[in-house]
């Protein structure tokens, strides 16, 4: 990447998105909050069409309870179908290179022995993680699915996993605000797609396509190599296929899963800066422009710009440390006879450590979870950043996760100021009493606590150990980071775990459900509680939430809170493996 533009891709990677949530915050309001009597009426016509399909003559009144019914229906349905689809690959069609079933790929246990039979286990791994929005991919997507899986199964659940997402958020919001129904589950998610992720892919797909990203049918391309010229021996195959479509959902619906194996970095997915910049703000803009929504239909705008500001906050200093540490020499190069400057290991040369730095906070802040560098390669605190981010898992993160996520440590902050104060807190002109505090209590709880028993489990096991390409610091680091990746439903990896075994595909993606499914359901619980609840009037005595002493409050919070759950592995992984280094550094440097 020209320096130049690499100085300057972190103010573009910011403010573009920024800018464009404002206006497409207005409008997803506009077209997902539609009132009752307003249902079908305009271009809210062709969303009620597809609902007809399925049976809904008109919009539902569901309660909170329906409505959680109705988004674990529908998740165990996508489930069922794609593992058999996934499963049955071979048999399909659109396989124009002949892939078999996913369940055939083989695995090395932790002895590194090769296992070439049916592993189902694989399936269940990959089915869990883009059900759940996450993305994690234990295959390699170029190798092993065929076209009509990468679109069928990858492509359709990258729309319908978000859109169900937003759909939650939608039913949350209408409870706090007080309304008499949460919604319709169907029509919410029917909304999401037609007036969202559709026209959003589309645009983002045809400059994709502009900018050199293929979108085709045809089967792999058979070149002849440069050395192969003279003697007409050597070729080589290029996979390619309907990629365009796949990368503009994937990001925009903060999915992250390559349709090839090394992701972003792959200049077939990511050809050009321009291609760079057009995937991180595509990254960013639909969850900050879901908060802004949220600003619109709770009817207190200021409320949102704290919600707002306090993750563009931790997102502005995680970025500025990750591009601090990235342009620090990485400690592979200690003693080399080589000119020491920015840590260019793992990193695209076309795109540089500042590009790399600034993408994987942006990937890891948002629950997306797409690479186009090698983070297992970032300088160690380089790196803490992407895991710090999964860890606190509030900064924008998934659309619709990413507010829910956040309420609940809204909901700690308006508990713990009404103690400072003494009176009973309220949140929106409702009381917060016991139940409230439990219920967000035990959604902020639940993502440690998988975090943790996984990465204790497997850090004192073989099945962890003999899995880390890095002894020490570093190996617990990788561990560490594919748990938190999980739980965060983020999909990123320190890709030095050889992870593809039966132990890592069936323990994450236990992980990926227990990180994706109560963090929906409890504040959507906790949201209807609340909508029961009569507003009290707002007095001198009342706590605001829409001004900078709760923005502290909120962010305090989210810091403390992460700290307590997170301080000591973070010890004991980055900071340890950078403090292995920094003796090195230290001697290398004295006269």
């Amino acid at each position: 990447m020209d320096s130049s533009f690499s100085l300057i891709h972190p103010f573009w990677a910011f403010l573009l998105p920024i800018a464009i949530s404002f206006p497409l915050g207005w409008s997803m309001f506009r077209s997902l909050d539609v009132p009752d009597e307003r249902a079908g009426r305009g271009f809210d016509a062709i969303p009620m069409f597809l609902c007809r399909l399925i049976g809904r003559r008109k919009p539902l009144r569901m309660d909170w309870k329906q409505y959680a019914v109705a988004f674990l229906a529908f998740n165990l349905a996508l489930f069922i179908l794609t593992f058999g689809l996934l499963y049955a690959q071979q048999h399909l069609p659109l396989n124009p290179d002949g892939k078999g079933s996913l369940g055939a790929l083989g695995y090395k246990d932790t002895a590194g022995n090769d296992h070439a039979g049916a592993d189902t286990a694989v399936i269940f791994n990959t089915v869990c993680s883009f059900v759940t929005n996450t993305n994690l991919q234990h295959y390699s997507g170029e190798q092993h699915l065929s076209y009509f899986s990468q679109l069928g199964c990858i492509v359709w659940l990258m729309f319908v996993t978000p859109a169900a997402g937003l759909a939650v958020m939608l039913a949350t919001l209408r409870g706090l605000r007080g309304d008499s129904h949460m919604g319709d589950f169907y029509v919410d998610l029917m909304r999401s797609l037609v007036c969202v992720f559709a026209p959003v892919c589309l645009v983002i797909a045809l400059l994709l396509v502009a900018s050199g990203v293929p979108m085709t049918f045809s089967p792999a391309a058979v070149a002849t190599t440069v050395d192969g010229a003279a003697t007409k021996m050597e070729t080589q195959t290029i996979s390619r296929g309907p990629v365009a479509a796949l990368v503009a959902i994937k990001q925009s619906g903060t999915n992250g899963g390559g349709y090839f194996g090394p992701n972003s970095s792959h200049p077939l997915e990511n050809p050009s800066p321009w291609s760079n910049l057009l995937a991180v703000v595509s990254i960013l803009v639909l969850p900050m422009a879901s908060i802004v929504m949220a600003g619109k239909m709770l009817r207190d705008a200021k409320h949102a710009a704290v919600i707002y500001g306090v993750m563009l906050a931790i997102l502005l200093v995680g970025a500025s440390v990750a591009i601090w540490a990235e342009l620090q020499p990485s400690a592979a190069t200690q003693g080399l006879p080589v000119a020491r400057g920015p840590n260019m290991e793992g990193k695209e040369v076309r795109l540089g450590p500042v590009a790399a730095a600034t993408w994987s906070a942006i990937t890891t802040s948002t629950s997306n979870g797409s690479v186009n560098s090698m983070h297992d390669s970032l300088n160690p605190l380089a790196g803490l950043i992407p895991m710090g981010l999964m860890m606190l898992n509030v900064v924008f993160s998934g659309i619709g996760a990413g507010f829910e996520n956040m309420l609940m440590y809204i909901i700690v902050a308006v508990f713990l100021a009404g103690l400072m104060v003494g009176r009973t807190p309220e949140y929106l002109g409702k009381k917060v009493e016991a139940k409230e505090v439990k219920l967000a209590m035990i959604a902020m709880l639940i993502h440690p606590l998988v975090i943790c028993v996984g990465v204790g489990i497997f850090a004192a096991t073989a099945w962890g150990t003999k899995t880390v390409a890095n002894p020490g610091a570093h190996g617990f680091s990788e561990i560490v980071y594919e748990f938190t990746s999980a739980a965060a439903n983020n999909g990123s990896g320190f890709e030095g775990l050889a992870d593809n075994n039966p132990p890592w595909n069936i323990a994450t993606g236990i992980v990926l459900l227990l990180g994706r499914f109560p963090s929906l359901i409890l504040p959507l619980a906790l949201a209807g509680f609340l909508a029961r609840k009569k507003r009290v009037p707002q007095t001198t005595g009342t706590l605001r939430t829409d001004n900078l002493t709760f923005a502290g409050m909120l962010l305090g919070t989210v810091i403390l809170v992460g700290a307590l759950s997170f301080m000591p592995t973070v010890v004991l992984g980055p900071i340890a493996d950078h403090l292995a280094k920094a003796p090195a550094e230290v001697a290398q440097a004295a006269p």
